[in-house]
C-alpha cells in the first residue's frame, strides 16, 4: 500500500492502463514526478503547459487510450484551458491533472493572496470538460483519479479535469477511499423501427462521425453500407473509419457540391455516432433530410441539430452490427461512386493543383502506420478533407473549437504513442505558437516530421480579407529562418521551394529520419471549398 497521495494517484493512473504523461513541472507538483518516477511512468517534459494537454490530445487520438497532462498550480492550469477545449471539441479522452493551493491555507469565498490562487480554479475548467473537480483529501486521490479517468474514457469520450490540492500530493494516507462501481452499460435498443425505415429507403446515405471511429465501428459500417448499397460520408472527426478504397466510401467533404448532393438525394440519412455539427453541414445549410436515423450513446446529442425520425440509443459499433446483420442485401451503384470519385479529384485538381501535389505525395510516401496532425492553417484544411487516411485514428485534425497551433504539440503525444511517424502539418503563423516545442522534440527523440507551409503569413485571413476587398491588416508576418530555428534546437531541417518533386524527395528523406525533423515550405495555396468563406451553399438554415 502507497502511504501517501501522490503514490496513490500514480497507482490510479497505472490501473487506467496508463504508462505515459505529459507535463511540466512546478513546485506545488513536484511529488508527481518522484512518485511516476519510482513506479516506472514515463513522464515526458514540455516547455508550456498548453502544449502538455495537447500532446495528451494527440496521445488519445491516436490510441484511444487516457491522455494525461500534468500541470501546476494557477497560471499552470489556466495555460492549458485553450487546448483542453480542443479536446472537449474533438472528443478526446484527457486527463487534467493540475495542483492547486494547499489545502491548509484555503479559505473558501476569499483570495488571500497565496501563490498561484485562483478563487476557483476547478470552475475555469467547467465549461471545457465532461467534469471537473477538486479532490478533498488525500485518500480520496486514489479514488477521484480512477472515477476522472473512467469518466473521459466513458462514451461519449472527453476531457475531464481534476485539481489537487498541493498539499495532499504529500499528506500520508493509512486507508484508501473505497471506488465507485462502474456505472451499467446501455441497454441494447430495439431495431424493428429502425430495420423497417431502412427497408423502405431507396436511397440510404451513412453519415459517419467521430463516435463511430471512437468505438471501433468502421468495419461494421463497411459492412453496412455495402449491404444497403449507401454511399459514406464521413466527418473530419469520422476520417479514417473506412480504409480509402472501400466501394461504398466518398472520397471527399460534403462541402463539394457533387458530394454534397448526394446528402440532397438520399430519402433516408443514418448518422452514425455524430451530431451533424455546423463545420460539416455548412452551419446546418444541408436540407433536413426526409428521414433521418441516428445511432448515438446520447439521444439529445443526435436531435439537437437535425430532427431525428428515431434514435438508436446505444454504442455505435454494437448497434451497427445488428443493424448489417439484419437488413437485406442490395447492390452498389458501382457506375455513381465512380462519378463521385471523379468529380472529387476534377474539383481539387480545378481549385488548386499545388494541392494535388501535396495530396499525392503524402498518399504515396507515408506510411500507413504514419498519423497526419493538420493544423487550421490553409494545407492542413486540405489534407483535412482530401487526404486519404489509411485507418482510424491516422488524421487528427481540431475541428471543433478550430485551435491554431494544435498540430505540432498534438504530435509530440502522437509521436509518443508509436509505433508510426507523426506528420504535423502547419503554416508559419501557427507553428510559432508552440515552436519553443522544438526542445522537447529533440530532448525526447522524438519521430516527429513537421511539414511548415510558409507564404509569409496567416494565409486564410489573408484570403478573406483580399476577397472583402480591404488592405491586408495583421496577416502579413514577418519570421525566422525556419531552419536555423530548427537547428539551434539540434531538430535537422530542410527548405523547399513548392509541392514539386523537390518537396517529395525531401519529404521522404524528413520520414525516414531517426528523430525529428523539419520540413519548411516555401508555398502559398488556395483555400479549399470546405473553409467557411468558399462554402457553395448560400442561404441560412
Amino acid at each position: 500500500m502507497t502511504d501517501h497521495g501522490a503514490g496513490g494517484l500514480v497507482d490510479a493512473l497505472r490501473e487506467l492502463g496508463v504508462d505515459l504523461v505529459f507535463g511540466l513541472p512546478g513546485v506545488h507538483n513536484l511529488p508527481v514526478w518522484e512518485a511516476c518516477a519510482a513506479a516506472g511512468l514515463r513522464i515526458v517534459g514540455v516547455r508550456h503547459e498548453q502544449a502538455a494537454a495537447y500532446a495528451a490530445d494527440g496521445y488519445a487520438r491516436a490510441t484511444g487510450r487516457l491522455g494525461v497532462a500534468v500541470v501546476t498550480t494557477g497560471p499552470g492550469a489556466a495555460n492549458t484551458l485553450g487546448a483542453t477545449g480542443e479536446a472537449m471539441a474533438g472528443g478526446a479522452p484527457v486527463l487534467v491533472i493540475a495542483t492547486d493551493i494547499p489545502s491548509t491555507l484555503r479559505r473558501p469565498g476569499v483570495y488571500r493572496g497565496v501563490l498561484h490562487e485562483t478563487r476557483d480554479q476547478a470552475a475555469m475548467f467547467a465549461p471545457v470538460t465532461k467534469a471537473a473537480t477538486t479532490t478533498a483529501a488525500a485518500a480520496d486521490l486514489y479514488t477521484d483519479v480512477l472515477a476522472a479517468g473512467r469518466t473521459a474514457l466513458r462514451a461519449p469520450t472527453g476531457p475531464v479535469y481534476l485539481g489537487v490540492p498541493t498539499d495532499l500530493l504529500s499528506a500520508p494516507v493509512e486507508a484508501r477511499s473505497a471506488a465507485a462501481p462502474e456505472p451499467a452499460p446501455l441497454p441494447e435498443p430495439d431495431l424493428d423501427t429502425a430495420l423497417d425505415l431502412l427497408e423502405r429507403a431507396e436511397r440510404p446515405l451513412l453519415w459517419v462521425g467521430g463516435g463511430a471511429l471512437r468505438s471501433g465501428a468502421g468495419p461494421a459500417v463497411g459492412r453496412l453500407a455495402q449491404r444497403l448499397g449507401a454511399p459514406v460520408i464521413t466527418t473530419y472527426n469520422g476520417r479514417g473509419v473506412l480504409p480509402p478504397d472501400h466501394p461504398n466510401l466518398v472520397p471527399g467533404p460534403p462541402h463539394v457540391p457533387a458530394v454534397g448532393a448526394v446528402w440532397d438525394a438520399a430519402d433516408l440519412v443514418l448518422a452514425i455516432g455524430s451530431d451533424l455539427d455546423g463545420m460539416t453541414t455548412q452551419n446546418w445549410r444541408m436540407p433536413q433530410p426526409p428521414v433521418l436515423l441516428a445511432v448515438n450513446v446520447d439521444a439529445a446529442d443526435a436531435s439537437k441539430n437535425y430532427r431525428a425520425d428515431h434514435v438508436l440509443v446505444g454504442d455505435a459499433r454494437a448497434v451497427t452490427e445488428r443493424l448489417a446483420a439484419a437488413v437485406a442485401p442490395r447492390e452498389t451503384d458501382a457506375e455513381r461512386m465512380a462519378g463521385l470519385r471523379a468529380a472529387v479529384a476534377e474539383t481539387v485538381a480545378a481549385e488548386e493543383p499545388q494541392a494535388v501535389l501535396l495530396l499525392d505525395a503524402f498518399d504515396r510516401l507515408l506510411p500507413p502506420e504514419a498519423t497526419v496532425l493538420a493544423d487550421m492553417c490553409i494545407a492542413g484544411y486540405w489534407l483535412a478533407g482530401f487526404h486519404r487516411v489509411p485507418g482510424p485514428r491516422r488524421l487528427a485534425y481540431p475541428m471543433g473549437w478550430g485551435t491554431l497551433g494544435f498540430a505540432f504539440p498534438a504530435a509530440l503525444g502522437a509521436a509518443a504513442a508509436g509505433p508510426g511517424r507523426a506528420v504535423a502539418v502547419v503554416g508559419d503563423g501557427g507553428f510559432l505558437f508552440a515552436c519553443g516545442e522544438l526542445a522537447t522534440a529533440a530532448q525526447e527523440r522524438l519521430p516527429v516530421t513537421v511539414v511548415l507551409v510558409d507564404d509569409g503569413g496567416y494565409g486564410m485571413l489573408r484570403f478573406d480579407q483580399v476577397r472583402a476587398g480591404v488592405p491586408t491588416r495583421g496577416v502579413d508576418l514577418a519570421t525566422p529562418d525556419f531552419g536555423t530555428l530548427a537547428a539551434a534546437f539540434g531538430v535537422p531541417a530542410a527548405t523547399v521551394d513548392g509541392f514539386g518533386p523537390e518537396f517529395e524527395a525531401a519529404l521522404g528523406k524528413s520520414l525516414a529520419t531517426d528523430g525529428p525533423h523539419l520540413l519548411h515550405v516555401r508555398a502559398a495555396l488556395t483555400p479549399p471549398p470546405t473553409t467557411s468563406p468558399r462554402w457553395y451553399r448560400a442561404t441560412g438554415g
